[in-house]
């Protein structure tokens, strides 16, 4: 590869790392969306568990891509927000929803694939 190419294999290397985890990129549609309180990530995530979340949600803190705002209440109320660098990822999220709305809805996505269980019944 040309050094031009190993440089850009490399920034997405960084930009994939970055945004690596199983449940990030939910995370961060979710948060794009709108901001949220803990146990309602926690609910629009099936299959999540608390500890995960928390890992995940920390992940994204401290990379900056996600802002938490604890308020003084009682019981304490904490809402997470994308943050201004994340915000542009927008267009990235769309990019992804427009392609799956024209080409992935015929790739079988099986629910094992994403680490969850499929439902018995």
């Amino acid at each position: 590869m040309a050094d031009g190419e190993n440089n850009m294999h490399e920034e997405m290397r960084r930009a994939f790392a970055l945004l690596s985890g199983k449940w990030k990129l939910e995370i961060m549609w979710l948060l794009h969306q709108r901001v949220h309180r803990f146990g309602e990530l926690r609910k629009a995530i099936p299959g999540i568990t608390q500890h995960m979340l928390t890992a995940q949600l920390r992940e994204l803190e401290a990379d900056g891509l996600v802002s938490r705002t604890i308020f003084a209440e009682v019981p304490p109320r904490v809402e997470y927000a994308i943050t201004r660098k994340a915000r542009g990822l927008g267009p990235t999220m769309e990019a992804l929803t427009a392609w799956w709305n024209e080409y992935g809805k015929s790739v079988p996505v099986k629910p094992s694939a994403r680490g969850r269980r499929a439902k018995e019944g």
